[in-house]
């Protein structure tokens, strides 16, 4: 037998056989990018022969147009002697069932959709998105007035909504971005960026934060945040800030800086992809916050083609959610041109930070990046001058009522905090005082100051000289603002 050497793809395969099961690879061919079938030839590309071929050059036609309503080319070959059948199918603009069952060739696989993935097939092919959805249980009283006027600001600020329009009435901004259909009824999309409580409507619009020590097992906090799309970002910035992230104090000359570990607007930017493109007929949003690092993830998997290299580089935007990309781009929070990613490698570049990592992850995406500040040697992480931007995490109260005797302190000594290792961190000293400070911590990480001086009877000035001596020796750290902050032990004291 001879050797046939085609050119090798996933839209390639062959049978030794024809089998009717075949016909739900056609199928699947035809919802996804078309493909080539070989009857009469094994997996070694070797022709085998088909017995009985005149029949089968009637009925494969024949079953392929009756079952599924498509037609395909089906051609009869020979080689030494032997013949085997080329069965071409072109990919089709609508979507096509075998049986009352949707097949889909993803890779070298068959696929059977089903649930939300057939539901989001469907709306592809019929070139609608989800989003797009009309909601018939919906009326106006369902839009909060106030999401829209924060919309109207943005846009106006952003030079993309004309001044004249501050106004514009709910429905007139409504049909605007296209979220009414022709009777008046409401979109998902409209529901989901400006609904009073889109969770009536939609399980899944939810963003979940995590505070988490070792791994995921070892969850110390969290925080659900609810709400319109529009103003989500906004929410989930300030909880960030307040419990979360540490926005470390730095001092030129006797100005104080109190800037955020990671930069802002790149973070931002990942919000507002992850809010943006997710499939919100999916999980929540969730966002794992770790020592060392941040994880983002998302339900929805990247346009096909994409991956990190081509986010990174010159791609075009292919999003999920038109409608609300859309809203999202006339509000100025994201660009329609793909280049989202390059302004979140500026960022980071420019507060000389790695790159955030993006990676395919349970049926979704899933995004990474270090945190700017090292919670375990206590101080940050950039690749740029650290010492110059060196921090103390001393309350705005400490600065004003006892900055000659702690803050210029801490200041002063900030070479060796920034020199202190993990390894010492075990032979730290700490008095009776702070043992017990320590102690309060680990059962409420959200003690104040003021809490801590009257269980220990003390006043408040003796507790924050404490607290500003074990963060510079590296004991613990405040993570989140003065306020809405929360203390984070980094050893263990009996």
């Amino acid at each position: 037998m001879t050797k046939l050497k085609p050119k090798e793809c996933q839209n390639i395969e062959y049978k030794s056989n024809w089998h009717d099961d075949y016909l739900k690879w056609i199928c699947g061919y035809a919802n996804a990018q078309g493909g080539v079938i070989y009857f009469g030839m094994d997996d070694d590309h070797k022709v085998v022969g088909l017995e009985d071929v005149e029949r089968l050059l009637e009925d494969v036609p024949n079953k392929i147009s009756t079952t599924m309503g498509i037609v395909v080319d089906v051609n009869l070959h020979e080689q030494n002697g032997l013949s085997y059948i080329e069965v071409v199918t072109e990919p089709s603009n609508i979507p096509i069932n075998y049986r009352g069952k949707y097949y889909y060739r993803s890779g070298s696989t068959l696929q059977e959709l089903r649930g939300p993935a057939l539901q989001q097939f469907i709306l592809k092919k019929m070139g609608r998105s989800w989003d797009d959805i009309t909601n018939d249980r919906a009326t106006l009283n369902d839009i909060d007035r106030d999401a829209i006027e924060y919309f109207l600001r943005k846009g106006i600020e952003a030079d993309r909504i004309p001044e004249d329009q501050r106004n514009a009435s709910t429905q007139d901004v409504l049909e605007s971005l296209h979220l009414l259909d022709d009777d008046g009824h409401l979109k998902n999309a409209a529901l989901l960026l400006f609904g009073k409580d889109p969770l009536k409507f939609f399980p899944s619009v939810q963003f979940k934060i995590g505070r988490f020590g070792i791994d995921e097992a070892d969850l110390l906090i969290q925080d659900v945040i609810e709400g319109n799309l529009i103003q989500m970002a906004d929410r989930v910035m300030d909880v960030l800030r307040a419990k979360y992230l540490v926005s470390p104090v730095r001092f030129e000359g006797m100005q104080r800086y109190e800037e955020l570990e990671v930069p802002k607007a790149a973070l931002r930017e990942i919000l507002y992809n992850a809010i943006t493109h997710k499939d919100y007929t999916g999980p929540d949003i969730q966002m794992h916050v770790y020592n060392d690092h941040v994880e983002i993830w998302n339900e929805g998997e990247l346009p096909s083609g994409y991956n990190e290299k081509v986010l990174y580089g010159k791609h075009s935007s292919k999003p999920r959610n038109r409608n609300i990309a859309n809203a999202m781009f006339r509000a100025g929070f994201i660009d329609s041109w793909g280049r989202g990613y390059s302004k979140i490698y500026d960022g980071f570049k420019a507060a000389g930070l790695p790159m955030p990592s993006v990676e395919p992850h349970c049926g979704g995406t899933l995004v990474s990046f270090q945190r700017g500040f090292d919670v375990v040697r206590g101080r940050r992480n950039v690749t740029s001058n650290v010492t110059s931007d060196v921090t103390s995490f001393v309350p705005s109260n400490v600065v004003s009522n006892v900055v000659s005797n702690v803050v210029s302190n801490v200041v002063s000594n900030v070479g060796s905090f920034v020199g202190s290792d993990v390894s010492s961190l075990s032979v730290v000293q700490l008095s009776e005082r702070q043992k017990k400070i320590c102690k309060l911590i680990k059962e409420n990480p959200f003690i104040s100051g003021e809490q801590m001086s009257v269980v220990l009877s003390v006043v408040p000035r003796t507790i924050w000289r404490d607290l500003a001596a074990m963060q510079k020796q590296g004991v613990l750290i405040r993570e989140g603002n003065t306020s809405a902050g929360h203390w984070v032990l980094l050893i263990e004291n009996e």
